[in-house]
């Protein structure tokens, strides 16, 4: 399995600093779904979200069939997106995604079919866009501060998971100094709290998660005064018919085609054991019993 570092062959830059005071919407993944991009834009026209509100937790290319339309509608809508590892590895001109799946799995051989379609369909323009994102973004809400990133704080392309350890999570927020972290790369939503601290990640929005159906996931938060709500809302919009009609044309394969019907395919090779989250709204975290961070913020 390929490690690859956050900063790995690209120059350190300043870290964005984002405070949010109205909702906030958080996507991973649309992996060159153009269908489930602009229906998840569309919804954050709906709820009146601006651009400047909504984050992408990276992978803006992946499985799909219109890597450079969506690219671009991406850059046209969306006012933060972290470097996902997909990213890294187009702006460098890489052979692979680095995405980070075991060596000889089948994970591994399909997603070179991808990811050599995809280099194939972007420009320089969109390689050089992809280079100047950041690996992570800081965002204060509610009085607390969050860290955005792809994988893992250092490794861009690490799994983390629900059924991640703990000791992992805590680890992970522990470099980054924060109150909690909004994660990517797994391809499943979950919230959890792990030690009066958060750990978030959306899921994707570019294939459906491991749950027997064709729903893709965001989320959003907001402020209340007893801590953040964290909800995790579902969209109908993972395998569209002419998408798939698209790939199949672009010559993927039958496997692939298949599996945007059910389930991701890195979330099904990394893990089998992650779960969907089980309450539509959370409380980040619950309860009242949050130790301050540094500056004297809390959580809830």
């Amino acid at each position: 399995m390929a490690k690859h570092r956050a900063g790995e062959g690209f120059m350190s830059r300043p870290i964005p600093f984002l405070r949010v005071d109205k909702p906030l919407m958080v996507f991973g993944g649309p992996y060159s779904n153009l269908e489930a991009t602009r229906a998840v834009l569309d919804e954050a026209a709906r709820l009146s979200i601006s651009s400047d509100r909504i984050i992408c937790t990276g992978d803006v290319v992946a499985y799909g069939a219109d890597a450079a339309a969506t690219v671009d509608l991406v850059r046209d809508r969306v006012g933060h997106v972290v470097m996902g590892n997909c990213e890294q590895s187009l702006a460098a001109g890489s052979d692979d995604c680095g995405c980070g799946f075991p060596t000889g799995s089948s994970c591994e051989r399909l997603s070179a079919a991808w990811f050599a379609y995809a280099s194939r369909e972007l420009n320089n323009d969109a390689r050089s866009w992809m280079a100047d994102l950041p690996r992570r973004i800081y965002v204060e809400i509610g009085g607390c501060r969050l860290a955005v990133i792809h994988g893992g704080v250092d490794m861009i392309n690490r799994f983390i998971f629900a059924s991640t350890a703990t000791a992992i999570k805590l680890e992970e927020i522990r470099k980054t100094e924060v109150d909690g972290i909004m994660g990517g790369h797994c391809g499943l939503p979950f919230t959890q709290v792990i030690n009066r601290r958060l750990w978030h990640n959306a899921g994707a929005i570019g294939m459906p998660s491991n749950d027997g159906t064709r729903r893709v996931w965001f989320s959003l938060l907001r402020a209340e005064a007893d801590g953040i709500v964290i909800e995790h809302r579902p969209l109908a919009a993972g395998a569209a018919p002419g998408w798939l009609m698209r790939f199949q044309r672009a010559g993927a394969t039958t496997h692939i085609a298949t599996t945007a019907l059910g389930s991701s395919p890195s979330a099904a090779c990394a893990s089998a054991s992650s779960r969907l989250p089980t309450r539509p709204i959370i409380r980040s975290p619950p309860g009242s019993s949050l130790p301050p961070a540094r500056d004297g913020r809390r959580l809830s």
